[in-house]
């Protein structure tokens, strides 16, 4: 025998023993003497048949053999082939790697021993101390078997580990473990023999790669090696399967109105691009409550479509009309969401729901991501035709509004079909240059009722009340129209309006860096009002135009300069300091119509440093500013080397002539307390910090102009601390003074913060808080009631208002959980406020528990913890 130092390399066609069988052949003359052992010395290529007394193997021609090893060492007395020393055999998709691999001509079987690892193509990985299998690595038994196989869940990769003191290998499809074991959580390097977090315990498993399934038979599930469940037998698809047909993790139902309860989702794989879940729930109390869903991908796009519905047997446990759904035997809801591409430009689709009753869906816990916030609940349709070119946007929409709250009086939610929009930039003529804009808008609404509230008193009364020298008025009630006792947030019939505008701009440069803007727009407006003529909308609708059905027309040219100093200095180490000067001026006529048109769509006006400089500082079509205005600013910013950076912000909007837009409220008193209404403007600012990329601070606020006070500010912190601290953070203060033209009587105050510590990179503890700093709104509204009673009839005494106290907790989640490769595990308490049916705002406290072992499935386990409760659209529930 004689040994080599270099890696020998055979390559053959076919199977693993042809190779070592043509190698023996072609070097026949050193192989005929009994006993001899040769040792091959030079790398060869065979790539002829094999002769008919050898076996053959049954692989596919174009597969090669590349084997490795120290030393391969020939037996012709035993009819064995031996390669030794960090042995590497490559069969077509499937390697081989020992320490030693022995092959027996005879029974063309192949032993491995010492760190046998097998990977196989779909890239799972066999080891074991001992491997027998048949020459083409398909079949054999294994010892101390173990598979690892990497998979990606939700874009992250997922290693599932299989292990049994012996174990089978059939056709190279199918795994038989023995007493064997399956999880995804990793061995713990200091000590292997630990039970991993999590692991399925089996007499058998059956891991078939053609089905791609696992049947586990008397299987355990243990915790920590701590049994905690147990199941005769199941089937589950092996983590490469995405898609298959079978039972999904069921879900607990547990309240006084259902009774207890488990959706059984079942999902079928009708075709890899359509699929149905099926999820009845069987609940004690009302029945079964069907769900189902549909989705089907397409070659242009895809949708969804979701239905619930159920026949309730105990309708009592629901409040009865209009408070609750008690009166109905039959609840239930659909919903549906497609995206379709038309063509590389233009695409189509819908987002939308519909429920038999408002409180159906959250009655019966059905998640929607339509629905939106805990205070204002709502279910938001929509379809769309989008269509989008290099420098041009189209979009038309219709939308439907669904108020699910006990106090939304759906008349009052408008239908808006259509919304077009477009937007198109092209180059200005050769003349002007820049850039020339133009901006189209229609939409059209119908509403059956109109939305008004009313303004606070501000009057004399026979009764103040009065708490700590702050006096609460009573609000205003619009029993008909007036301007000077009445918002209305929109108009009762039909309203449609037409907008377009063309504007023009052009950047210039001098050589000492002042930056020039000249611009200029011209906006035109048409408005088609047909309101409802009945009471106070009547009034209303005399107050908007002259006829039932009117149309009137709004016309607003201008022109105006943007100009820029920056003054630019370069302080090495300590940055870039850059000093900004600006000022614009916008001249144009005053506005028209102020007052006599509908405002849908320009309602939410806030003015800080975001808008200081815009052209129109209104935040929609339905109002235009008009007059001549100035607007003046500086900022300051510094960027450093080390990655400070600083910026400092101040400014205020002057009204040089003209009638000021803000000044005039319309039908919802937009403009008014706005901080634009005075011919000099608040001041507004704002300073922005982040010392890094993880922490950055920022604070804006707008001052009284005459004595500097605060009448809107907004400041926060968003911080990501590690490495210095395992501390994720944000907190935000809001302070908004009392507007009570638009309604709001007293300062709003609040906070709110996020915040999550790791206490090792596993084990985290998380909370959340939502802080109303100044809550009146329930008590005072409940006492103006009372007190508008009183004076209707003054019988007895008068009510007494009480302070509700100055902070309310509007919302809390604290909790904490466990996290790693194979498991997720938390639970958290949460407070939810919910407004109920009979108008008394609640805190809803929640218990929830997620557990989710991956591979296997996750249970989330919800219980509402209240002591008495009435929640929305419930008779009672304890």
């Amino acid at each position: 025998m004689r040994k080599v130092s270099d890696i020998v390399k055979f390559a053959g066609l076919l199977a693993f023993v042809s190779g070592f069988a043509l190698a023996l052949a072609s070097d026949g003359a050193r192989a005929q003497t009994a006993g001899r052992n040769d040792t091959a010395q030079s790398r060869k290529t065979v790539a002829r048949k094999p002769p008919a007394a050898q076996p053959v193997l049954s692989g596919k021609p174009a597969e090669r053999l590349l084997v490795e090893a120290a030393e391969l060492i020939y037996d012709n007395d035993n009819n064995t082939v031996t390669a030794r020393g960090n042995a590497e055999l490559h069969y077509g998709p499937r390697t081989l790697q020992a320490d030693r691999v022995r092959y027996d001509r005879a029974s063309s079987r192949v032993f491995a021993e010492g760190n046998v690892r097998l990977t196989d193509e779909t890239g799972a990985v066999v080891t074991g101390e001992t491997m027998e299998l048949t020459d083409d690595f398909k079949n054999g038994f294994v010892d101390a078997l173990r598979i690892q196989h990497t998979v990606e869940m939700r874009g992250q990769p997922v290693r599932t580990r299989f292990s049994a003191p012996r174990g089978e290998r059939v056709d190279g499809e199918q795994t038989t473990f023995e007493s064997g074991t399956y999880t995804a959580c990793e061995p713990c390097k200091n000590n292997p023999e630990i039970p991993p977090l999590w692991q399925v315990r089996a007499a058998k498993i059956v891991h078939n790669n053609e089905t791609h399934t696992i049947s586990f038979e008397e299987s355990v599930l243990e915790l920590a090696g701590i049994p905690v469940g147990y199941l005769p037998y199941f089937e589950a698809p092996d983590p490469t399967v995405k898609r298959k047909t079978g039972f999904l993790t069921p879900r607990f139902i547990t309240s006084t109105a259902l009774g207890r309860g488990a959706a059984l989702p079942f999902f079928i794989n009708v075709a890899p691009n359509f699929d149905i879940t099926l999820s009845p729930a069987f609940l004690s109390n009302q029945g079964i409550l069907g769900q189902g869903e549909i989705r089907h991908r397409l070659e242009t796009g895809t949708y969804i479509v979701r239905a619930s519905g159920i026949f309730q047997t105990t309708p009592s446990a629901f409040l009865p009309g209009p408070l609750g759904a008690g009166d109905r035997d039959f609840r239930g809801a659909i919903e549906s969401k497609g995206q379709f591409y038309i063509n590389d430009r233009w695409r189509t689709g819908w987002d939308v729901v519909g429920v038999t009753d408002k409180w159906f869906l959250d009655n019966y816990r059905i998640r929607n991501s339509n629905i939106t916030t805990d205070y204002f609940r709502e279910a938001v349709s929509t379809a769309y035709l989008i269509g989008q070119g290099d420098r041009s946007w189209f979009e038309a929409r219709a939308y439907y509004f669904k108020g699910l709250s006990s106090y939304d009086w759906q008349k009052e939610q408008p239908i808006v079909a259509p919304v077009i929009d477009y937007d198109k930039r092209i180059n200005g003529p050769s003349f002007l240059g820049g850039e020339v804009r133009f901006e189209a808008n229609i939409t059209h609404l119908d509403r059956e009722a109109t939305d008004f509230q009313g303004i606070p008193r501000t009057g004399s009364y026979l009764y103040n009340p009065t708490v700590n020298g702050v006096t609460y008025p009573l609000y205003e009630t619009c029993t008909t129209f007036t301007r000077s006792t009445c918002i209305i947030r929109g108009l009762a019939g039909s309203n449609t309006r037409a907008s377009a505008q063309l504007s023009w701009r052009r950047t210039f440069i001098d050589d000492a860096g002042q930056v020039f803007t000249p611009f200029a727009y011209l906006r035109t407006d048409a408005f088609f009002v047909d309101p409802k003529n009945s009471g106070y909308q009547n009034a209303l609708a005399q107050t908007i135009s002259t006829t039932d059905s009117d149309f009137s027309g709004r016309v607003m040219p201008a022109v105006g300069l943007d100009y820029r100093y920056p003054f630019v200095s370069n302080f090495g180490p300590l940055g870039v300091h850059t000093l900004e000067p600006i000022a614009q001026v916008v001249i144009r006529p005053s506005e028209t119509h102020i007052g006599r048109l509908p405002n849908e769509d320009a309602q939410s006006l806030v003015f800080d440093d975001t808008s200081l400089f815009e052209w129109d500082k209104f935040s929609g079509y339905d109002r235009v500013e008009g007059g001549v205005r100035t607007n003046l600013g500086a900022q300051y910013s510094v960027v450093t080397p080390s990655g400070w950076y600083a910026n400092v912000m101040f400014g205020e909007s002057i009204q040089v002539a003209g009638v000021n837009s803000f000044r005039r409220g319309d039908i919802a008193n937009v403009g008014l307390d706005s901080g634009l209404e005075r011919r000099e403007s608040d001041y507004v600012g704002r300073f922005q910090l982040s010392p890094n990329q993880n922490i950055s601070f920022i604070t804006r606020a707008r001052f009284e102009q005459r004595d500097f006070s605060i009448n809107r500010m907004e400041t926060g912190v968003i911080a990501r601390l590690a490495p210095f601290a395992p501390v994720d953070l944000s907190m935000f203060y809001s302070y908004y003074d009392a507007q009570p033209q638009l309604g709001f009587n007293n300062r709003r105050e609040g906070v709110i913060a996020t915040a999550t510590y790791h206490i090792t990179p596993n084990w985290f503890v998380t909370g959340s808080a939502l802080v109303d700093l100044t809550h009146y709104i329930d008590v005072r509204d409940t006492f103006a009631n009372a007190y508008t009673a009183y004076l209707a009839n003054p019988v007895g005494a008068a009510p007494v208002y009480t302070n509700p106290g100055r902070t309310y907790l509007a919302g809390l989640s604290v909790g904490g959980g466990y996290q790693d490769e194979c498991t997720t595990f938390s639970l958290n308490y949460i407070v939810s406020p919910t407004a109920a049916a009979l108008g008394v705002t609640e805190r809803n406290r929640t218990v929830l528990l997620r557990v989710e072992l991956k591979t296997l499935g996750e249970v989330d386990l919800r219980q509402n913890v209240n002591i008495a409760t009435t929640a929305d659209g419930i008779a009672a529930t304890r």
